[in-house]
């Protein structure tokens, strides 16, 4: 197999890191790296904040909900997406801009996961472990408030990087067949239920303890109880009125 699509499909999140820390000059790589992903019309309408200050790691931490690897991890980084530094350009140079546009909310936050994720693919290459931190929007405003976010910018979620103290195993993935339709949408209940018997399995053998679910309950919190209702008013504060 081409070492490159091994290395995708090899993809676990790591939440337990010796340790050992990440080189400065390493670190400044990955984020080269997230920097050659695509983005729309060229914007980059993106930010990483590095929190190295051990008491917010720490208040992060409490604020994604006492996610401890947050604090424990060599480094950690929030991805940002940020429409203040593309807006601000085009107006100094006499563009009449208008902005709150939903569109501009997508670009941003679109331009953010795919910098994120060239940043993810090049930590792994590196024999890095990360996870992502969508927790980071339970309490979008505490952390905006501590990293000093302005307007225009909002906090999309958080990764932890570092050398992995535990080797999961992988989850399984939706087959192909379910996500790659050919012309046209088409129904993949019968294809959703033999992929729910095999995460059933996977969850009652994986190491480090028994899980009894599948993947169509363990998505009962996305529509029950993690509903970040806060968000609309939350991005209108921020400059992203959805218009």
């Amino acid at each position: 197999m081409n070492p490159t699509i091994e290395l995708l499909k090899s993809h676990r999140s790591i939440r337990k890191f010796t340790e050992r820390k990440i080189p400065h000059e390493l670190l400044r790589e990955l984020i080269s790296a997230g920097q050659a992903a695509a983005t729309s019309n060229h914007v980059q309408a993106y930010s990483v904040i590095h929190v190295t200050n051990p008491v917010n790691r720490e208040k992060i931490a409490e604020l994604t909900g006492g996610q401890g690897y947050v604090a424990s991890a060599s480094d950690f980084l929030v991805f940002c997406a940020d429409m203040k530094r593309p807006t601000e350009a085009a107006e100094r140079i006499g563009a009449h801009v208008v902005r709150g546009m939903t569109e501009q909310l997508l670009v941003a936050s679109i331009d953010a996961a795919l910098m994120a994720q060239n940043v993810a693919i090049a930590a792994e290459s590196e024999g890095l472990g990360i996870c992502y931190i969508g927790g980071i929007r339970n309490n979008p405003q505490a952390v905006s408030d501590l990293l000093h976010l302005p307007e225009h910018v909002y906090p999309v979620f958080g990764m932890c990087l570092g050398y992995p103290a535990h080797e999961p195993d992988i989850k399984p993935r939706l087959p192909v067949e379910a996500v790659l339709k050919e012309d046209a949408y088409c129904d993949d209940s019968e294809l959703v239920a033999a992929y729910d018997d095999a995460m059933q399995t996977y969850y009652g053998q994986r190491k480090g303890g028994n899980k009894d679910t599948n993947w169509s309950k363990s998505l009962t919190p996305l529509f029950t109880s993690k509903l970040r209702a806060h968000m609309r008013e939350f991005l209108t504060r921020r400059g992203f009125e959805m218009k």
